[in-house]
């Protein structure tokens, strides 16, 4: 099964440079941080991040 994070906080990296350099197209952020924190273990946490070469978004889904 999958093991639950524990309550605290944490960074996920993503490494948007290699992704648009394998689509051969530039972009203006080759590496995105989301530091989030997680208070109640026993929820669902799903972090999307909608990425384009020139911007990005996140936020909290469940």
């Amino acid at each position: 099964g999958t093991v639950a994070p524990g309550p605290g906080t944490y960074r996920l990296r993503f490494g948007t440079g290699p992704y648009f350099a394998a689509l051969d197209a530039p972009t203006f952020y080759p590496e995105v941080s989301v530091i989030f924190t997680i208070a109640d273990p026993g929820e669902r946490h799903h972090v999307p991040l909608l990425l384009s070469p020139y911007g990005y978004s996140t936020y909290r889904g469940s």
